[in-house]
């Protein structure tokens, strides 16, 4: 896939600022795998919320599209597929629009001779809008389709699929990721998007298939949030906090505590929490409850009430980590903050401070251990995802990172952060031999190919 490089370059000279070095390296990357065709392309592209993955992955599309093929980006949620519509709208804002709907637009990319079409489809998309969606992307008329799982649905086809971009993996099954893939004729490129940084040391054990990509470096202009650990008896200092950002005009988060048991006691909590809040702490307020219990329409419709300032205060349980973007949120306030990683934690800093008013990080923690006062002391310190990911493994070791365990496989031994080294080696080493001998059948593999299948055989009975 060759796009032409004034069509793309004409893109960025319309952007309404200036791309970054990292954003620069990360789509030299993607364009490189793009042009060399096969294998195709399997590539993380992770950088942390808001250093510009987005502008990045249209990049990636917009190429595609000019050079005559279709894109697919896939969200898990509704409000998030708006949201990236809505993104990719204020991105292509410089170029002139024979189209614009709510559920499609249009841009004329200078030096292309036909415009470049962009759609929206979600499981509540109108029929009549269904029906038309359906249609372009079945006749390639519809460059890039963005939406939810609606993608996967029987009677969506994009024959001419070259790209398919997936935003927060983790959220999404392999099953689901190649569903999105088997839309087209040819197996297309693949983006997966995340906005997790995960040390370098894990992403080669746990995403050895992929090849990554890393902003690692945020936008001039991205103000840091005040992070502050407070003590269960400043409890009410914070409450009072929030109270006085929200007659400024301004909303808040609160994150109730990560419970291990179940999803149900959780949510269970979470409404107990809404319930005191809404009648003991803020009476006089408009609160919001999301948790994970609830129904994806009912999760959407409580996101798009704060989005749209119809809410001061939203709790919710973890759930929040993978959201919105709030610019009028300006704090975030995390209960039993000791519960949850330096990585979370730092996830969930990072839904406030959107837009331009100050914002601030309060975290509560029942527990003063000296592990606890450690890690809360980078996060206040270290504004830096990647290098907190670092300090959370060497912290919390491996096998908490990302809190469950990875179904599906046997227990997973992780190399040490130490071992960068060795890992790179050996995964190149790997994709060597890959290319070499894929079926191991050469008399010099014999041992490697039995220890394979050993792997195999023991992966498919914890499975089965």
């Amino acid at each position: 896939i060759i796009a032409p490089s004034n069509v793309i370059d004409g893109f960025y000279k319309t952007l309404p600022f200036p791309l970054t070095q990292a954003q620069r390296r990360c789509i030299q990357e993607i364009e490189s795998d793009l042009k060399k065709g096969t294998p195709p392309m399997s590539r993380l592209l992770q950088g942390e919320v808001g250093s510009g993955k987005t502008v990045v992955a249209l990049s990636a599309l917009l190429s595609v599209a000019a050079s005559g093929h279709q894109g697919a980006m896939m969200v898990p949620t509704e409000i998030l597929a708006e949201q990236h519509f809505q993104s990719i709208g204020n991105l292509l804002s410089g170029l002139a629009r024979p189209v614009q709907e709510p559920h499609l637009l249009s841009v004329y990319l200078e030096h292309m001779d036909r415009p470049v079409s962009i759609g929206l489809l979600t499981g509540s998309s109108r029929a009549p809008v269904k029906r038309e969606l359906i249609k372009m992307a079945a006749d390639g008329t519809l460059d890039i389709l963005v939406g939810t799982q609606a993608l996967i649905q029987e009677g969506v086809s994009l024959p001419k699929l070259a790209l398919a971009v997936a935003d927060e993996q983790h959220r999404f099954g392999v099953m689901q990721r190649s569903a999105l893939q088997e839309r087209g004729r040819d197996i297309p490129h693949t983006l997966i998007m995340s906005a997790t940084p995960i040390p370098r040391t894990l992403s080669l054990t746990l995403f050895g298939d992929l090849d990554i990509s890393t902003i690692d470096e945020m936008p001039a202009g991205r103000q840091e949030v005040a992070t502050q650990w407070l003590e269960p008896e400043q409890r009410d200092t914070a409450y009072g906090f929030i109270r006085k950002q929200v007659k400024e005009g301004r909303q808040a988060f609160v994150v109730c505590p990560l419970v291990d048991e179940s999803e149900t006691i959780e949510s269970k909590a979470a409404t107990e929490e809404y319930q005191r809040l809404s009648q003991d702490v803020f009476p006089d307020l408009s609160l919001g409850l999301l948790h994970g219990r609830m129904a994806g329409k009912d999760k959407d419709k409580v996101m798009r009430q704060f989005r749209d300032g119809e809410l001061d205060i939203l709790v919710s349980t973890p759930v929040v980590e993978v959201g919105i973007d709030v610019a009028n949120a300006t704090v975030m306030m995390i209960d039993g903050a000791d519960r949850f990683g330096l990585a979370q934690l730092h996830q969930f800093r990072g839904r406030v401070g959107r837009g331009e008013h100050k914002s601030y990080c309060m975290l509560l923690s029942d527990s003063a251990s000296e592990i606890a006062k450690e890690r809360l002391s980078a996060l206040a310190r270290i504004h830096d995802g990647f290098q907190l990911a670092e300090v959370d493994l060497e912290l919390r070791g491996p096998g908490d990172f990302f809190g469950t365990r990875q179904s599906g496989l046997p227990s997973l031994r992780m190399a040490h952060i130490s071992d960068r080294q060795l890992l790179e080696l050996a995964r190149n080493e790997a994709t060597m031999l890959m290319e070499q001998d894929p079926e191991l059948k050469l008399p010099d593999h014999v041992a490697i190919a039995a220890q394979v299948a050993r792997f195999v055989d023991q992966a498919s009975a914890s499975v089965a």
